[in-house]
């Protein structure tokens, strides 16, 4: 018999619980361009309740949830300030510069997820005619690059209070905000209190098949479900999916201290093995990252190459760094199998 294949790459290669196939072969639908599939509607109400906006927008990924935001808080020419690792700078094939015109000002992120409040005021530009105009700041929170690092609410409330103060628009990308929130001990409204605008997945630790939302006031929502059009993202009968989301928004957002102890679990064990270099403290969240100590046997490529011949997948990021990321998929014998397969390829 096959032995079951432990997948750590991501938490976007979860599937679908029981209850959401259940929930979507049962959902009721309509064409949401019209406004009219009632669970879509449902979703939305319940996303902007749950993180205390006004108003949602489902859409079919984080990255078009963060490209939608942009265009509807800026204009062609327009700047925004975010983290030189963050998702939409490295991960979202330039999409608010090659559609939106939007010139990204990238600044260095720090190893506990925040961009220094001196370097963000010191970016905003003066009123300039060879300047563009800053209109945006984006933050990203858990901040995926850094260890799936959670960034507190006294730091967002700082940046939204300094975005505010110059007249301009705070967007999290919250992609894992419920992770960060359930890391801090903190409501996921607190958390995301100061921002204009929030994007969160749906389809990554909440284990929904598709789709993410953006919460943010009726007027900027408004603008949004035009934006979303224009990029292709008008979808009709989407309650089907929309159904999905729900079940995870209502009971995988409250689960996921588990995914964290496993993560860290996960990172105790690699620490063990001379090759690597990690520090459990730093782990929180569910993302786990080894850096290959000088000395190392192996490469992180040869590595992954023979774990997954173990029956453990993880990812290579270069040939120096590996990224192991916990799920609801994930039980915590799963762990112990993936510790004795790293030991099994580094004895």
């Amino acid at each position: 018999m096959a032995v079951e294949t432990i997948d750590l790459r991501s938490d976007t290669v979860t599937q679908p619980t029981e209850e959401m196939r259940r929930a979507m072969a049962e959902a009721a639908v309509g064409d949401d361009v019209f406004g009219e599939d009632p669970t879509v509607n449902r979703l939305e109400a319940e996303a902007a309740r749950r993180l205390g906006k006004e108003a949602g927008l489902f859409v079919a990924s984080g990255t078009m949830g963060n490209l939608v935001a942009v265009l509807s808080h800026c204009g062609r020419g327009d700047e925004i300030i975010l983290g030189n690792t963050s998702h939409t700078f490295m991960y979202e094939a330039g999409g608010v510069a090659a559609l939106g015109g939007v010139h990204p000002h990238p600044l260095p992120v720090l190893e506990d997820g925040t961009i220094p409040l001196e370097a963000i005021r010191a970016a905003i530009r003066a009123e300039n005619i060879h300047y563009p105009p800053t209109r945006l700041i984006a933050l990203e929170n858990a901040q995926g690059s850094m260890t799936g690092t959670p960034v507190p609410k006294a730091y967002m409330d700082a940046v939204g209070e300094l975005a505010h103060a110059h007249g301009l628009a705070l967007h999290v990308d919250g992609a894992r905000i419920f992770n960060a929130a359930t890391a801090l001990d903190c409501d996921v409204a607190d958390l995301v209190a100061a921002a204009d605008s929030v994007t969160f997945c749906l389809s990554k630790g909440l284990c929904a098949p598709v789709g993410s939302v953006l919460v943010g006031s009726q007027e900027f929502i408004a603008r949004a479900r035009r934006m979303r059009k224009i990029v292709g993202g008008g979808m009709r009968q989407v309650g089907v999916l929309a159904a999905a989301g729900l079940v995870a928004l209502g009971k995988m957002s409250t689960r996921l201290a588990e995914d964290h102890r496993n993560a860290r679990r996960l990172a105790e064990g690699l620490a063990q093995i001379p090759d690597f270099a990690i520090d459990p403290q730093r782990v929180r969240t569910n993302i786990v990252y080894v850096t290959l100590g000088g000395n190392a046997r192996m490469g992180a490529r040869a590595i992954a190459g023979a774990l997954t011949e173990r029956g453990v997948r993880v990812l290579a990021m270069d040939d120096q760094h590996i990224r192991a990321v916990t799920h609801y998929w994930i039980r915590s014998e799963h762990i112990e199998r993936a510790l004795q397969a790293f030991h099994e390829v580094l004895p």
